[in-house]
């Protein structure tokens, strides 16, 4: 098995492509080692020191690494781990993967909602993956988009450029009803 590394916009988050399927359908993101009690792959990744956030997309898993770590230390452990996960037979997850969509809007939005969340999959998304990451809508209240990053988007430092300048014009651009759109915590 040959696992490729690729460097994301973020340094603090690489990503690996294992050459195969990691998720069937949506993603998956593990901010820190308790919630990936319901992913093998993912516990397995956290037991390498200096591990701080693992995700998954459909075929790729982003590692995000402590800020005192260097990659050229856990890189060789992280992409073991990888390996032996796959070589195991083990599955990726025990559970069904989180929605990729949040549902906090009211009745007379949806309408704009669905053109949100249409935009969203089919502009924003395959680019974000590309990076390692994903972008989750959360919510429309009164011309606000709110949108949660995960993967090499948290925390990388052009997410607020990517927010603001890449798909918050996007979406006024195609949508007048939205007027801004602000970043949301898990």
């Amino acid at each position: 098995m040959f696992i490729q590394t690729e460097s994301t916009p973020n340094p603090s988050t690489l990503k690996f492509m294992p050459g195969q399927s990691v998720l069937d359908v949506g993603t998956a993101d593990f901010p820190n080692a308790e919630a990936s009690a319901k992913s093998p792959l993912a516990t397995r990744i956290f037991t390498v020191e200096g591990v701080s956030g693992v995700f998954f997309g459909a075929d790729f898993v982003t590692v995000t690494k402590a800020p005192e770590n260097e990659w050229d230390h856990i890189k060789p452990a992280i992409l073991g781990a990888i390996m032996e996960h796959f070589q195991s037979g083990q599955p990726v997850m025990t559970g069904d993967a989180p929605e990729a969509h949040g549902n906090n809007n009211s009745a007379e939005d949806e309408g704009i909602v669905s053109q949100i969340k249409e935009l969203l999959d089919t502009r924003v998304r395959p680019a974000v993956a590309q990076d390692g990451g994903d972008i989750t809508f959360h919510g429309f209240d009164r011309g606000i988009v709110y949108l949660h990053m995960q993967g090499a988007c948290a925390g990388c430092p052009s997410s607020t450029l990517t927010l603001k300048m890449g798909i918050e014009n996007l979406l006024r651009h195609y949508i007048p009803e939205v007027i801004e759109v602000r970043p949301v915590a898990a």
